[in-house]
């Protein structure tokens, strides 16, 4: 499902998103205050217009902002929603220090951003919030039966993968194999989009996305359920999965059947790292589409969790993915391990979407 492209950094050929080009759509404006581009799609809000803005400890917001401080700022005039830079700039060199209280911290954002309340080309406000998680899975340094796909760095330079599906680029073995792992484990980690694995002799290593081969995805589960099969645990990820690990002619042809292909780089740290190159924070980041968005701007999310609690917190959009398209399509990390992966998989509601928009700084406003 995740992430857009690290690869500008080597192979400029190979910057590719999967995603169709966006349709013509209302001329954005300016801000008046700043040179940021901000779309009709956006009504501006106080903060008190957000529903739980003064219960949320947002100085958890601003470590995660300090991550994207670090990140690499798409700035470019063909997206829809762009911060100003000398603004953003601004942001970055006027946090509160990390010993700052929360009032403090609220305060801060409420001087610094201006809320945007989105809606989409329907002028509807309500969107999709899924959840990802980062998967473990167990892998070989050499083929083996049980081992039996590879997990590939990206082809050399000069190589142009675009619109080649995934059968072929296995195939062919389009790209240099780091490892090797089950066919449906490896499908399950190109979909997250990142992800760990364990060797046979106990090593660990971190595998963040590089890159994607511009095919668009073809769910699993639909072709499951074009064809009658409905998996024991249902269609949920770990129900498809698990079937299809137990009909292993079935999953490949079921996989070779989606034609996206994901290519991968070994981390050297342990950090999980998203589209803006910045690590990433549980429960803190999010993926948005970023074909519309910059990333890097402060989100509020008003949503739910699988368990129908509501989740209402400030976010950092940090990370893309090709199935997150959209102006409200929201999808939240949830860390790693276990409870990672069963709040992310449960995940799936609706809810609405505030981006913060870097503004010329204003005085406290005292509140009696």
């Amino acid at each position: 499902m995740k992430r857009i492209s690290l690869l500008s950094a080597l192979c400029s050929v190979f910057l590719l998103t999967g995603c169709p080009a966006p349709q013509r759509a209302p001329q954005p404006t300016v801000m008046a205050d700043s040179s940021s581009v901000i779309p009709s799609h956006f009504q501006a809000v106080g903060f008190d217009q957000l529903p739980g803005w003064r219960e949320d400890d947002v100085r958890h917001a601003l470590v995660a902002f300090r991550q994207t401080c670090r990140g690499r700022i798409n700035y470019s005039q063909n997206l829809r929603v762009i911060p100003d830079r000398a603004l953003m700039e601004e942001k970055c060199n006027t946090m509160p220090p990390e010993s700052a209280s929360v009032a403090v911290v609220r305060q801060w954002f409420e001087n610094h951003f201006q809320p945007f309340k989105v809606r989409n080309e329907q002028n509807q406000t309500r969107g999709v919030f899924t959840g990802y998680y980062i998967p473990t899975i167990n892998a070989c340094r050499r083929r083996t039966a049980h081992c039996n796909e590879p997990l590939m760095a990206l082809p050399r330079c000069g190589r142009d993968v675009r619109n080649i599906p995934r059968e072929r680029i296995v195939r062919e073995q389009m790209g240099e194999v780091l490892f090797w792992a089950n066919l449906v484990d490896v499908q399950h980690i190109q979909i997250q989009g990142t992800g760990r694995i364990v060797l046979e002799d106990g090593t660990h290593k971190q595998l963040n996305f590089a890159a994607v081969n511009d095919m668009p995805f073809r769910s699993l589960g639909e072709q499951l359920r074009q064809r009658g099969i409905r998996p024991e645990g249902g269609f949920t990820a770990s129900g498809v999965m698990d079937h299809l690990r137990a009909n292993p002619a079935l999953a490949r042809e079921v996989i070779n059947n989606n034609p996206r292909y994901v290519w991968f780089q070994v981390a050297a740290a342990p950090d999980i790292i998203g589209a803006l190159n910045v690590p990433l924070t549980r429960l803190r980041s999010i993926a948005i589409d970023n074909t519309i968005y910059s990333l890097g701007l402060p989100v509020w999310v008003d949503t739910q969790l699988s368990n129908g609690a509501p989740f209402r917190r400030l976010m950092i959009a940090q990370d893309t993915g090709g199935a997150i398209r959209g102006w409200i399509r929201v999808d939240l990390y949830f860390g790693e391990g276990p409870d990672a992966h069963r709040w992310a998989e449960g995940q799936f509601h609706r809810g609405e979407k505030y981006i913060f928009m870097p503004r010329v700084y204003r005085s406290p406003v005292i509140r009696r």
